[in-house]
């Protein structure tokens, strides 16, 4: 019974890094997403020209939404602000990113493969199952329970 007690109340105090743990990662993947963001906005044009050569369906109005969601992103979790509402949209550009560009190279971020974006996905849901935590503008602005 003791190992029991010993666990409960570890696990009692664990509880209490569950919003830092949220902050680090929303602030990481914020930070992942900047420079992808960045490099479709510095050269928009370049990159619809590539999502129509890797068959993205009017590529141009998608290098946009692209972009415009990573960025928005980028700006939304870093202030843990609407943060579940951002994560449905910034999987979904995972999911295409997996499906159109990484999918082919196997799993192995080394190998240009799906790991990073799957790895991304899993904080997105993450952020979109527990929300930001306590040190966000979502908890200042929409209380304990958004």
């Amino acid at each position: 019974m003791l190992i029991k007690d010993l666990y409960l109340e570890f696990s009692r105090l664990a509880e209490h890094l569950k919003s830092l743990a949220l902050l680090f990662a929303r602030l990481i993947l914020a930070y992942g997403f900047y420079e992808p963001a960045m490099m479709k906005w510095s050269d928009i044009s370049a990159v619809a020209e590539w999502f129509g050569t890797i068959g993205i369906p009017m590529p141009t109005l998608n290098a946009y939404m692209a972009a415009t969601t990573e960025i928005t992103g980028v700006i939304l979790l870093t202030l843990g602000l609407f943060t579940r509402a951002i994560s449905i949209p910034l999987i979904v550009v995972m999911i295409v990113a997996i499906v159109t560009v990484h999918l082919p190279h196997g799993f192995s971020a080394g190998d240009n493969g799906f790991e990073i974006p799957l790895y991304y996905m899993l904080f997105l849901f993450i952020f979109l199952s527990h929300g930001a935590g306590k040190f966000s503008l979502d908890r200042v602005i929409f209380g304990d329970k958004n």
